[in-house]
Formats: structure tokens, sequence, C-alpha cells
């Protein structure tokens, strides 16, 4: 007689794959849960489209495993449609003494260590830097803010508002950017899963002068515009969350990647590319002695997912304005 699972299987039901994997879950039967993943992993060769509930197994076992069946998720390489990536959603309930000595040497291990040092763990010295940036955040960095996941998904927050009160206006003047390729190729791969995932757009303009020329070769030249300070960790940890984020229909990226994207990128402004991996505490003092702010004008979305960001190196005479946008 054919199993409950095989019944379901055969049937495609998917109503009732999904409760059956809540009780499998609820049963913390994590073994049998690897069965229903590679089960129905299995099916699409017969013509039943159930990855979904592939899927859906192999999050639920990364997210609520024990440790050394959570570790099974990375088996999986069809892993487009979970809600994140599996080395952050597996960072979310397992530290690194629970995975170190299970997990392989490879990309999947080396990004876990990133997303675990990012709440506190010590990761041993020798671990391998596979994103070129140190695995524990530098005294300069922020406290990132790092997401959490429950059954049904990803749980993210938006940043903080700005303080819009101690915002100064200013008006664009019109000016030509400079030729730097490179860093707009570096933002927008930075903010890929917005433009080429999603609906969103992401420019940058870099000029000789301050924020009002920015700005204006940004597209804004004769628009008045709220400039709203920021410290540097504010800024960083707006930059990382927006690199982290899908937008509104992109894949999740992860913090420990998005906080590479941001050293990337601003290792291309403040001219440190040519000796990357750039040295962390020089990089720390050019950030700390950047300005930063937020922007906002008329022409800024008020809804969606928005980036509108101004940095300026005073000591180079040169700002930076990044935008990025995407809406459902």
């Amino acid at each position: 007689m054919a199993t409950a699972l095989e019944q379901l299987i055969h049937r495609a039901d998917l109503d009732g794959l999904v409760r059956y994997v809540d009780d499998t879950c609820a049963g913390r039967d994590w073994e049998h849960l690897v069965e229903i993943r590679n089960d129905a992993r299995a099916a699409v060769n017969t013509g039943r489209q159930l990855w979904p509930i592939a899927t859906l197994a192999n999050y639920r076992l990364a997210l609520w495993a024990p440790a050394h069946f959570a570790v099974r998720a990375l088996e999986d390489t069809a892993r487009t449609f979970m809600p994140g990536p599996v080395s952050e959603i597996l960072a979310v309930h397992h530290s690194w003494q629970d995975l170190s000595t299970l997990l392989e040497p490879g990309h999947d291990r080396g990004v876990f260590a990133y997303e675990r040092a990012l709440r506190g763990d010590i990761i041993n010295s020798d671990e391998p830097e596979i994103l070129d940036i140190p695995i524990t955040p530098q005294p300069w960095e922020p406290t990132y803010r790092y997401v959490s996941y429950n059954d049904d998904g990803v749980v993210e927050e938006f940043p903080t508002s700005p303080l819009w009160n101690e915002s100064v206006l200013v008006s664009g003047i019109n000016a030509t950017p400079l030729d730097e390729s490179d860093t707009i190729d570096a933002f927008r791969r930075m903010m890929n899963a917005w433009t080429s995932q999603s609906n969103g757009t992401a420019d940058l303009a870099i000029v000789e002068g301050d924020p009002a020329h920015a700005l204006g070769a940004l597209g804004y030249a004769g628009i008045d515009s709220e400039l709203a300070p920021l410290s540097c960790s504010e800024a960083w940890e707006t930059l990382t969350w927006a690199a982290s984020t899908g937008g509104a229909h992109g894949k999740r990226r992860g913090v420990a990647t998005a906080r590479s994207d941001v050293w990337w990128l601003f290792a291309h402004i403040a001219g440190l590319v040519d000796e990357w991996p750039c040295d962390p505490q020089e990089c720390g003092e050019i950030a700390r002695a950047c300005e930063y702010y937020a922007f906002r004008n008329d022409k800024t979305p008020t809804e969606g997912w928005g980036l509108h960001l101004v940095i300026v190196d005073p000591d180079e005479g040169l700002s930076v304005a990044l935008r990025a946008h995407d809406s459902q």
C-alpha cells in the first residue's frame, strides 16, 4: 500500500503536501523531511511540478532542524526560489560552533562564517576571507541589521527614517559627471536584485564639487532637495540594507554578500580598488572622514524600496549621488 507521502506526490497535491510538511516539522521528524524534499524534487522527472514542496522542505530544514540535519539543506543545489541565501537562513538558529565542524570548505561555509560573525560569533582566524573583506566587522562599521526568518519566509525591516527636521535645502546645480564607469558598474551590480530581477532602477553620479553639483549631475538640476545628515554607521547600514534585500520581486542576497559589495563600491569611491583587498584601517579612516546625507525632493518616490544618498569626500573634493528605487 502506498504511503501517505506517496499518495500526495502521485496526486501532485500541493496544498496537502504543504500541510504534510507542516506536520512533519511539528513532529520534528527531520529525516522524513529530507525524504519529502528528495521525493518532491524527483517527482519533477515524472512531470509533477512539485519543486515548491522541495524548496519548502529544504527551507524548513535549514531554518529549524538540528545542526546535523540542517547542513543537509546544502545538498540541494536548486535554491532559486528559497526566500534568501541558505547560508543566511542557516545562521538564524545555528551558531558557528554548531556547524563549523560539519560544513565542508567552500563558498557556503565561507558565507555562513560571515553571517555568524555579524551576529557576534568568534570565527577562527585561519578561516578564509572568501569575500575579500574581514569576516568580523571592524570597529568603525555599524552594527548591521540582520534579518530573521519564520515559516513563511524572511522577516525584514526597513531602515529608520533620517532626521529630516535637521535637513538643509539645496538646489541642484547643472554639472557634468566624471567618467567613472567602473564605480557605476559596482553600484549597479550591488543593486542587481532590484534592477534585473524586479522593476527597479539604480543610478550614480560622481562630480568634482559639492552635493548640489552631484544632485544636478544625477538629473536634479534646478530642483530643491532636502539633505539630512547621516553618520558613517547610518549610511553604511543603509547601503548594506539596500544591497541585501531583493526589493519588490528580486531574490534576497543576504547581509554578508551585501556588506562585501558595499566595501567594493566604497573602494571605487575612495580610490582603493588598485589595493584590493583594501586595508581595513585605511578604508575605515576614509569612510569616517566622509560626509553622508539622505536626500529627497519632489521627484523622489515615497513608496516602495528606496535608496537616496549623497557621499562627500572632502579631502578629494568629490561628491557622489546615488539613487535606487523599486516598487510592486
